[in-house]
C-alpha cells in the first residue's frame, strides 16, 4: 500500500505529503472502510521522517474526518454511511399514510437499517428565534422533541422539533414514540395538511456536542445547517430545528445535498429545520 514517497524538491510540508498520499489512498479506495491504516513506526520507517510528522498528518486526516483512531488498537479509515436526501419524496404524503416517517423512507431507500435514540420530549417557553419563526406569542410555550438517528448502527443526525404545545399537548406528538408516519402524520390526522417544503442552507463547524453525539472527530467536520420549512408561507406553523444530520455534499451549483458528487466527498453534520404551517 506504502508506494508514494516524499518529494524534496517540493515546498508543500513533509506531513502534508504524507497526508496527501494516504488521503489519495483513501479515495481510491485502496484503503476501505474500516481498514486499519499502516502504524507510526511503518510510516516513520517507511517516509523517514519523525514520529512528530507523521502525527501531524494523522491530524490533517482526523480533522477532515476520514479517521479515526482507536485508543490501543490503531488508526482506521472511518465508517461513512451515505445519507441520500431525497428531497422530492423524503415527505411524500404516500409514506405517512404507509406508517413511514421521513427517515423511515430514506433509510429503505437505502437497504439500511433505521435507529432512533437518545429521545427526549419536553415542554418549556419557545426560544426567541423559534417564536419568530412560529410566529408565536413572548413565552408561548412549545413541545420540544429531540433524538438522534443511526444507519447501519452508525450516528448520522440529531434532531430537534419545536410543535406549540396547543397542536401537540395530549397528543402522540407529546409521547416518545408518536407512532406510524412520526409527528407529520399526527399533524394531519389533525386535519392540518401539509403545503410545500423550502430548504435554507448553510454551513459552519460542528459544536463539541455535535461532534460527541455524532462521533465525529474532535477538530470537526464542515457542518451544513439547512432549514426545512414546509407548509404554506405567513401562517403559524411547527418548526423543526432537525438536523445535525451527516450528508453527502454534491459541490456543484446551488443544489448542495443531493445524490452524486462531482468535486469534493465532505461527510458533514447538518442543522436543519422544518415548518410546517397550519
Amino acid at each position: 500500500m506504502l508506494t508514494d514517497t516524499i518529494d524534496p524538491s517540493s515546498d508543500r510540508a513533509v506531513y502534508k505529503q504524507i497526508a496527501d498520499h494516504l488521503r489519495a489512498a483513501i479515495g481510491r479506495e485502496r484503503l476501505r472502510e474500516g481498514d486499519q491504516l499502516p502504524s507510526e513506526a511503518q510510516l516513520m520507517a517507511h517516509y523517514s521522517v519523525a514520529r512528530m510528522t507523521v502525527r501531524n498528518a494523522l491530524r490533517v486526516l482526523e480533522a477532515e474526518g476520514l479517521i479515526t483512531a482507536e485508543h490501543g488498537r490503531g488508526v482506521y479509515v472511518r465508517a461513512r454511511p451515505p445519507v441520500r436526501r431525497l428531497a422530492s419524496d423524503r415527505f411524500a404524503q404516500r409514506h405517512r399514510k404507509e406508517g413511514k416517517a421521513a427517515f423511515l423512507a430514506e433509510s429503505e431507500q437505502l437497504a439500511a437499517t433505521p435507529n432512533v435514540d437518545m429521545i427526549e420530549v419536553s415542554e418549556a417557553p419557545a426560544p426567541d428565534e423559534i417564536a419568530d419563526r412560529l410566529k408565536a406569542l413572548d413565552g408561548e410555550p412549545v413541545v420540544i422533541r429531540s433524538r438522534r438517528y443511526s444507519l447501519n448502527g452508525h450516528p448520522v443526525e440529531t434532531a430537534v422539533s419545536y410543535i406549540p404545545a396547543d397542536l401537540a399537548r395530549g397528543t402522540p406528538i407529546a409521547d416518545p414514540n408518536p407512532g406510524p408516519g412520526g409527528i407529520y402524520a399526527r399533524l394531519e390526522e389533525q386535519g392540518h395538511t401539509l403545503g410545500r417544503f423550502t430548504e435554507d442552507v448553510t454551513a459552519r463547524m460542528p459544536t463539541p456536542d455535535e461532534a460527541r453525539l455524532l462521533s465525529l472527530s474532535p477538530a470537526g467536520l464542515p457542518a451544513d445547517p439547512y432549514r426545512l420549512r414546509p407548509g404554506r408561507p405567513g401562517r403559524r406553523g411547527v418548526r423543526h430545528d432537525h438536523g445535525r444530520r451527516r450528508l453527502r455534499l454534491v459541490v456543484r451549483t446551488a443544489r448542495t445535498l443531493g445524490l452524486d458528487v462531482l468535486a469534493q466527498l465532505l461527510y458533514t453534520c447538518c442543522n436543519s429545520s422544518r415548518r410546517v404551517d397550519v
